[in-house]
């Protein structure tokens, strides 16, 4: 099976020793993803539902250079730094999968790797032709 691993060319990847996403076989993997922005940046201070649209945007587009679709996504992951805000995550989430609904899990955590970032997003998707 043959494994293809996607950089975004964030320097944490070399640090830590991970991809923005792996391909193996029909299976891709998005690591966890904040909203930055191209300085690397944490984007919209305290806007939850901006940064989980930009996380989005960048898992969408490491899902395309593995070759899968958001409409291949089987299982998501949001982590929030504040549950008392799940609905700003929660609606872009729902912009994007409403009609994929795929499986979810919604948890707080304490924090995440920058502490501007309030939310982080992975996903795992299957694609059906491969």
């Amino acid at each position: 099976m043959k494994r293809i691993n996607i950089s975004s060319g964030a320097p944490w990847e070399e640090i830590v020793g991970y991809s923005r996403a792996v391909r193996s076989g029909n299976f891709v993997f998005v690591t966890g993803t904040i909203g930055l922005g191209p300085d690397g940046a944490v984007i919209a201070k305290g806007d939850m539902y901006a940064q989980a649209k930009r996380s989005l945007e960048i898992i969408t587009q490491a899902l395309v250079e593995a070759g899968a679709e958001v409409k291949d996504v089987v299982r998501t992951r949001m982590f929030v730094t504040d549950i008392s805000r799940w609905q700003e995550v929660a609606k872009a989430h729902g912009e994007v999968f409403a009609d994929i609904k795929p499986a979810t899990t919604l948890v707080e955590v304490s924090n995440l790797i920058d502490a501007e970032a309030l939310v982080e997003i992975e996903v795992d998707a299957m694609l059906s032709d491969a």
